[in-house]
């Protein structure tokens, strides 16, 4: 990365907007990540700031910082991690079992989706064990008082700021002593030791830096909304996510009262963690059995087939539908929801080899109801079951399940924690599954579920 000057009365850089690498000049493509026309100029210092790792503005901390020790890993005490719930199980989930002290958390979702509701939701639970405080930089005191009154949450012990100076907010941190503090958002937040604009990549850096540096030396727990872009993603420099103990993203399908909140980054716990929610008139209620709103609750129809996936420690059952139709197109379309794109062309060029069947001339179209993206491969055996279902207009048997990855060479592979499947769906009634051989159970545990072992692809199609 190239160097900054230091010679000009004020130190300015390029800053690339996708990662946050910074340049002393412009070029057209960033060398970190390979982004093109991403760098924009930026003020990072004002004329006449210190330099030094003890004096420096750009962090914020004045005085004398003692040096590091190097200290062997044998001697360092290695004392349990200590939990406190939110109050929401399903959050609690997605963190790992709950709020770690110290623990910086990057909320993100579109806009509307409910991350301010769900936090301030926990922060109600919270306040009656932990000082906490609400920082808003978008909202009125009056409009988080009135959200906080329609979802009927005590007020009695919530704590809130409208404040978007960094320094005002730590300084008030300060004398408050809150153990947890939820900065709503990030990209609103600014420092006085850059004349940058609140939200552009520098400010955001600098402002979450700060913010993490005082959660690690007070141990106080902070939660972070951001934004996110039309891709997606949390807006702002993607060092913000690397900065942070875990990342979670809440999602929803347009028009459906179900969200999703899950974890991509976590230090404290498994990622791809998953926690349901039902947005209602008193806000975010949760859903204990996620794999019930899943799944239709009629009969299986022709293209249908129901899997159990797994979304960190939590088995899911889902339906996965696939469509088969004569395609006018000389090039077929291959379309996939909720898979990968590349994968469902695979499995289909392995359906044609080893299972006989032949869909060179159709459209296949297959999505996974609910707005689950499955990305494990035991979705494989359900893709093409659903396939064979379609072209043939004949639904599978009622109460059928199926999990297991397909092979190049039309072998059934297994695929983890197979008995945590299976008792799933003895538990939702399925009173057959088609699986991989290696994942059947020794003994006999679910007398009215009828496990079916299939080694080759063409003997799962077969029992289909």
């Amino acid at each position: 990365m190239a160097k900054l000057s230091t010679k000009s009365s004020a130190r300015t850089a390029y800053v690339c907007g996708e990662c946050g690498a910074e340049y002393s000049k412009w070029q057209g493509q960033c060398g970190e990540c390979g982004a093109w026309n991403t760098l924009s100029q930026v003020v990072l210092e004002p004329a006449g700031a210190p330099a030094g790792p003890g004096a420096s503005r750009r962090s914020g901390w004045a005085g004398k910082v003692d040096p590091p020790k190097v200290t062997a890993l044998k001697d360092v005490s290695q004392t349990a991690e200590v939990r406190v719930s939110t109050g929401i199980g399903e959050l609690d989930r997605v963190l790992g079992g709950g709020l770690v002290e110290g623990a910086v958390v990057l909320v993100g979702g579109d806009p509307g989706i409910g991350k301010s509701t769900l936090l301030l939701q926990a922060l109600a639970s919270m306040a009656a064990q932990l000082p906490a405080l609400y920082v808003t930089g978008e909202e009125s005191l009056a409009q988080v008082a009135g959200r906080a009154v329609r979802l009927d949450l005590p007020l009695d012990n919530l704590q809130a700021l409208a404040e978007t100076g960094v320094e005002s907010i730590l300084q008030h941190a300060s004398q408050a002593r809150p153990k947890l503090i939820v900065a709503d958002s990030v990209q609103t937040l600014w420092t006085e030791s850059l004349t940058a604009a609140p939200g552009s990549v520098s400010q955001v850096r600098e402002s979450a830096a700060r913010l993490v540096r005082y959660a690690k030396e007070t141990g106080t727990a902070v939660f972070l909304v951001g934004h996110v872009t039309k891709e997606g993603g949390i807006a702002g420099p993607r060092v913000l996510e690397h900065m942070v103990d875990a990342v979670l993203y809440f999602e929803g399908e347009s028009g459906s009262r179900f969200r999703v909140l899950r974890a991509f980054k976590n230090r404290f716990g498994a990622v791809n963690e998953l926690g349901v929610f039902a947005m209602g008139d008193k806000g975010l209620k949760e859903v204990p059995n996620p794999s019930a709103i899943f799944l239709s609750g009629s009969s299986q129809q022709p293209g249908s087939c129901v899997m159990v996936t797994r979304e960190g420690t939590r088995p899911l059952l889902v339906e996965v539908q696939a469509l088969v139709d004569s395609s006018p197109l000389s090039n077929p379309r291959r379309v996939a929801v909720g898979l990968e794109q590349n994968r469902l062309a695979m499995l289909l060029a392995v359906l044609h080899r080893h299972g006989g069947v032949v869909v060179g001339d159709q459209d296949v179209f297959v999505n996974v109801v609910g707005g689950i993206r499955v990305q494990e491969t035991a979705a494989d055996l359900p893709v093409l079951l659903a396939v064979l279902s379609s072209l043939r207009d004949r639904p599978l048997a009622d109460k059928t399940v199926a999990f297991g990855e397909v092979g190049l060479s039309g072998e059934i592979r297994p695929v983890p924690n197979g008995e945590e499947r299976l008792r799933e769906a003895a538990t939702h009634g399925f009173r057959r599954a088609i699986v991989p051989k290696a994942n059947v159970p020794r003994a006999v545990r679910h007398k009215d579920l009828e496990v079916i072992a299939v080694e080759r692809l063409a003997d799962a199609l077969e029992y289909a």
